[in-house]
């Protein structure tokens, strides 16, 4: 039994004549009580008692009535739903963010550009090492996350650059270099523990901070590891070391921790929006189209 037998019996039934029905569906009237009539023989009973004025429902017509009465409007509700699905319009996103990425003011603008866009998709947000959320997007535990990247990231993935974001120095508030106008010079710092994360939780930043120290001249020495970077500011402010952190933390006011701009080659940090190459939810592609459109008018 086809979609299209019912609503030829359905509008049989509310004109109450075949030539008025085939005018309606526009199909000639003899096509249409074939159909009628192989409808009947598949349900197994007279569906139309065929009179001079028309066409009357049987009593099998009305109890057949009943209960396909509203099956196009069912069908076409889920046609319409399947649509939105596929084109990533409802459903649930899952979005990963590294703790640095979560401060920078491109990532909240990006959510907040796609919440707008699709107020019907429901975001699940995980914020997470970049080592872990690497792990997440390749097993699918998560659809598409905006990390920082590295070389040793996975190649099944697919990562779009979204801005290079400077490092900044952030100095206990008792140091002597933590005031300043001029950016300050690395060296000044050369005897002075870095606290980073180690280079297994975040590869990117990790490295970027001891490539930093090497292109102006020294091997930094590594101080307390600290696994995010809450923790990194809080061993800078109790006085441990000092660490080199993405710029857009400096708008941060953490008590006893001062951020200084770093003097050229001023070392950078990338920021991507990843997700799977092979089959990637639409809903993660909105997602990574949101977050190109957002990095377009911030970088004009």
């Amino acid at each position: 039994m086809e979609l299209r037998h019912i609503r030829y019996f359905l509008a049989v039934a509310e004109e109450g004549n075949f030539t008025r029905a085939a005018a309606r569906l526009g199909i000639g009237q003899p096509p249409l009580s074939s159909q009628i009539k192989d409808l009947e023989r598949e349900v197994g009973a007279q569906l139309f008692h065929r009179v001079a004025h028309g066409a009357e429902l049987t009593e099998a017509g009305r109890a057949f009535r009943a209960g396909v009465a509203t099956m196009p409007d069912q069908a076409t509700v889920a046609i319409r739903s399947a649509r939105r699905a596929a084109s990533g319009e409802t459903g649930q996103l899952g979005v990963g963010l590294t703790g640095t990425a979560a401060f920078n003011p491109l990532v909240p603008a990006a959510i907040r550009a796609f919440r707008r866009a699709y107020p019907d998709v429901e975001l699940r947000i995980e914020e997470a090492s970049s080592f872990v959320l690497l792990s997440s997007l390749v097993e699918g535990r998560l659809d598409v996350a905006i990390l920082r990247p590295a070389e040793s990231d996975p190649q099944d993935l697919r990562e779009e650059s979204l801005m290079e974001e400077p490092l900044v120095a952030a100095l206990p508030a008792g140091h002597p270099e933590a005031r300043g106008a001029e950016p300050l010079d690395l060296t000044r710092l050369k005897e002075d523990p870095l606290i980073l994360t180690p280079r297994s939780v975040g590869t990117s930043l990790h490295d970027a901070a001891l490539a930093a120290c090497r292109a102006v001249g020294f091997e930094p020495r590594l101080g307390q590891p600290a696994p995010q970077i809450a923790s990194i500011l809080s061993l800078v402010a109790a006085e441990f070391g000092v660490s080199l952190v993405p710029a857009s933390l400096g708008q941060l006011n953490v008590p006893g921790v001062a951020f200084r701009t770093v003097r050229a080659p001023e070392p950078r940090v990338g920021l991507v929006v990843a997700y799977r190459k092979d089959r990637p939810p639409q809903l993660a592609l909105n997602f990574a189209k949101a977050a190109r459109a957002v990095r377009a008018r911030v970088t004009g």
